[in-house]
């Protein structure tokens, strides 16, 4: 649907409110469309929630408001115990209970499901539920396919977190009475209109250094993928892959399909799943782009299971210059995802202490999990 189309639909809503006496202004209509533009993967509740407080609804007004919503576009019964209530949308966009057409098509596709009947009281079967929880290294190139849209969501979560700093907003946001006054001085005191400023969104600054090594083939074509979306969100992003050699792949990323961009990679890279040497590899990284790569705002990712053939000084000494130079460091690793692993090998022991963050990469729930990390 384009975005006349949801306009119109989102005016009806507005008019129809108006007319059962729930006031409703132009504005509030404008920012509801927003908002489920922003959404693009939302399930019926998930719109409805962004509707009440776009459209500024009152608590008491909420069962008024959801009979006429549901009077314009009927959905199944919603659960009369909101804490039973579970999303109901799911990657192939076929499951009962998603927004109407005219809030649907804005919003896309979800990225996570797991809903139950229409009472809410049995669980129901969700495609990407399933894929979410799905061990990468079980997961086939159909897999890669339906994961594209759940990891452009998790990227937009990361695109669109905004910082505690104020700037100046040409739109909605809290007034700035200064910048006010200021521009009074041109119309001889008088307050024709009033400056705003909101919190700016935040780009965050990441370095990724992916270990394309032999013992981790069966992930990093699914953690790249992720990297990958990442990039597309936060255009700063440098990306490495590291075996026995480090590359630098940033200038090799276009905008595109995640499978194409993976083969073509896999087939540029030196000793793709081949030997790995981490420590060699970080030596070199702290070498040649520690100083222009990594600052005090940079966030370095290091996405490895720390399986090293090198010598673990060499590793640990790499892994300290990293960490006083940047601003966290996170080390993923797929291992972890498996309750019996324990850090022992002598890599990833001797790089533990340099790790401000050790998390699991298994499955894209633990990457979901990942993203507060990344701009905390």
């Amino acid at each position: 649907m384009n975005a006349a189309a949801l306009a119109s639909g989102v005016a009806r809503l507005g008019r129809t409110l108006r007319e059962r006496g729930i006031p409703v202004s132009i504005g509030d209509e404008i920012d509801a469309a927003r908002a489920l533009e922003r959404l693009r993967g939302a399930d019926r509740e998930e719109a409805r929630c962004a509707l009440r407080i776009a459209l500024k609804i009152r608590r008491g007004e909420w069962e008024r408001f959801d009979a006429i919503l549901d009077g314009l576009w009927p959905g199944p019964p919603r659960p009369r115990n909101p804490v039973e209530r579970a999303p109901t949308a799911s990657i192939d966009g076929k499951r009962p209970g998603r927004s109407p057409p005219e809030l649907r098509d804005a919003a896309g596709v979800a990225e996570a499901g797991g809903a139950g009947t229409a009472e809410g009281t049995l669980p129901g079967y969700s495609p990407a539920a399933l894929l979410r929880k799905k061990p990468l290294d079980a997961c086939t190139a159909a897999d890669l396919v339906a994961m594209e849209r759940v990891l452009a969501r998790l990227a937009e979560r990361l695109a669109t977190r905004r910082s505690r700093r104020l700037v100046p907003s040409p739109g909605r946001g809290s007034p700035d009475l200064r910048r006010s006054l200021r521009r009074a001085i041109a119309t001889g005191g008088e307050l024709v209109s009033l400056a705003c400023r909101a919190r700016r969104v935040e780009e965050p600054r990441l370095v990724f250094l992916c270990d394309t090594s032999g013992s981790m083939e069966a992930h990093a074509r699914f953690l790249l993928a992720f990297v990958l979306a990442l990039k597309r969100a936060a255009r700063s992003t440098e990306v490495f892959a590291f075996n026995t050699e480090l590359v630098r792949l940033t200038a090799w990323l276009t905008p595109g399909a995640i499978g194409p961009t993976l083969d073509r990679l896999a087939a540029s890279v030196p000793d793709w799943s081949g030997g790995t040497r981490i420590g060699d590899c970080l030596e070199r990284f702290v070498a040649e782009h520690l100083a222009t790569r990594v600052d005090a705002r940079t966030v370095v990712v290091i996405l490895s299971d720390g399986l090293d053939r090198g010598d673990p000084a060499t590793l640990a000494a790499a892994m300290r210059a990293i960490q006083t130079r940047a601003r966290k460091v996170i080390w993923l690793n797929p291992l972890l995802g498996d309750p019996r692993y324990a850090p022992t090998a002598r890599g990833m022991e001797a790089a533990l202490p340099f790790v401000d963050r050790f998390l699991p990469a298994h499955d894209l729930e633990s990457l979901e999990r990942l993203i507060p990390q990344l701009s905390a």
